[in-house]
């Protein structure tokens, strides 16, 4: 393989493509409803659209992952952030309903061929410290995540829908630096046995330890994803602007990010499973206190919502790390099944939730879904169960 010298060069480009691309997967959840509004949908319309992102941005990535693997070439990496870049923001100015399903199937289809392939490249391109490159990867991905709504509730705000496709530009341009900037690598085949796809799923969902994460990273992403995409309608109906949407979303997503940094480190002071069970029960008497305040008290209410967001990302990094120790030799796949395929689950669940939220009221619905979580945590004394081996 061909490496530059100084390893910390493609690390750079990696994770500032990272933060780039999502930046663009968080722009659409706090606009939606004026983007709604405009090519004339309901919100249960709206809210099966954006669960297909989610499906195209997220549940494919197994597949994209292991096929990233199988042509050992970067050109997905590339790729990956201009479809993202380009529809996610060309869908915002959409007037058009098809097109904009259209670019918004491509540019989550971008998502899902960035991530996988950048994963692994962090590190193929790490001779040391993959553990705290990795860490940064992560970290910068979430602060992006973070920083879309913000984005994108700006522009919206202050110049208009129309001027979206704009912001395309940054993603065009760091695609392009990292064509000249990251190294290639040869094509030769390494020394590792090659992973049988089909007996390394077979292997992942008859384990009963992953079973019992892969449902604690589902219920984690339903409340992240039923939060970020119904409360904007419902901050809509109240009057608030693009701007204080995309800001309310932006805190929410932020401390998610810090709790992701500081749970490891907290995890050594509280217990692993103090961890699972803070994130999982916590969430439903804090959604209990949005839900009494959100029309009364509005500040307290955002404050709340941003706790929420540091409660419910707290345990996703120790999820993370005990589900790819339980089969170590598919920790790629096992990383797409977590960070993705939850998500993609969740995002098909998210259709029904939908209409069930437009036919009864957005808040009650959010409390009734924030007590799963707190019913299913008695499932996290069985990860430390000796009985249960695998």
């Amino acid at each position: 393989m061909i490496y530059q010298k100084d390893e910390r060069k493609p690390q750079i480009w990696f994770c500032g493509g990272h933060f780039i691309n999502d930046i663009y997967t968080g722009f659409l959840n706090p606009i939606m409803p004026f983007i709604a509004e405009q090519v004339k949908i309901t919100m249960p319309v709206a809210t099966i659209i954006l669960s297909c992102s989610h499906i195209f941005s997220s549940l494919l990535q197994p597949f994209f992952g292991y096929f990233a693997d199988s042509i050992r070439k970067r050109s997905l990496i590339f790729w990956g952030l201009i479809f993202t870049s380009v529809f996610i923001s060309f869908a915002a100015a959409a007037h058009n309903l098809w097109s904009m399903i259209l670019f918004i199937i491509l540019g989550s289809l971008g998502s899902s061929l960035f991530h996988p392939q950048s994963l692994g490249l962090i590190s193929k391109f790490s001779t040391s410290k993959i553990a705290r490159n990795m860490g940064i990867f992560i970290a910068l991905g979430t602060l992006g995540y973070s920083m879309g709504p913000l984005f994108s509730s700006s522009i919206a705000q202050y110049f208009g829908l129309d001027k979206m496709p704009y912001l395309s530009i940054l993603g065009i341009i760091w695609a392009l630096l990292m064509f000249c900037m990251v190294p290639k690598f040869s094509n030769e085949k390494t020394l590792k046995p090659k992973i049988n796809f089909s007996q390394a799923i077979k292997d992942i969902l008859g384990s009963k330890k992953l079973n019992i994460l892969n449902i604690i990273a589902i219920l984690k992403s339903l409340i992240q994803t039923s939060c970020s995409i119904l409360l904007p309608f419902l901050w809509k109906a109240q009057g608030y602007s693009k701007f204080q949407i995309g800001l309310a979303l932006f805190f929410f997503i932020f401390l998610g990010g810090i709790a992701s940094l500081l749970s490891p480190k907290l995890e050594n002071k509280m217990g692993t499973a103090n961890v699972f069970y803070f994130s999982m029960i916590t969430t439903c008497p804090l959604m209990i206190l949005f839900m009494l305040t959100y029309k009364t008290t509005p500040v307290t209410s955002f404050i709340i919502f941003a706790i929420m967001g540091f409660v419910t990302m707290f345990a996703t990094p120790i999820t993370m790390s005990m589900a790819q120790n339980v089969l170590p030799q598919y920790k790629s796949i096992i990383g797409g099944f977590i960070n993705g395929f939850s998500w993609g689950i969740v995002a098909i669940a998210m259709s029904i939730i939908g209409y069930i939220a437009q036919a009864t009221s957005i808040v009650p619905v959010l409390v009734i879904i924030s007590v799963i979580p707190a019913l299913c945590s008695f499932m996290v004394q069985y990860l430390f169960s000796k009985k249960l081996s695998n």
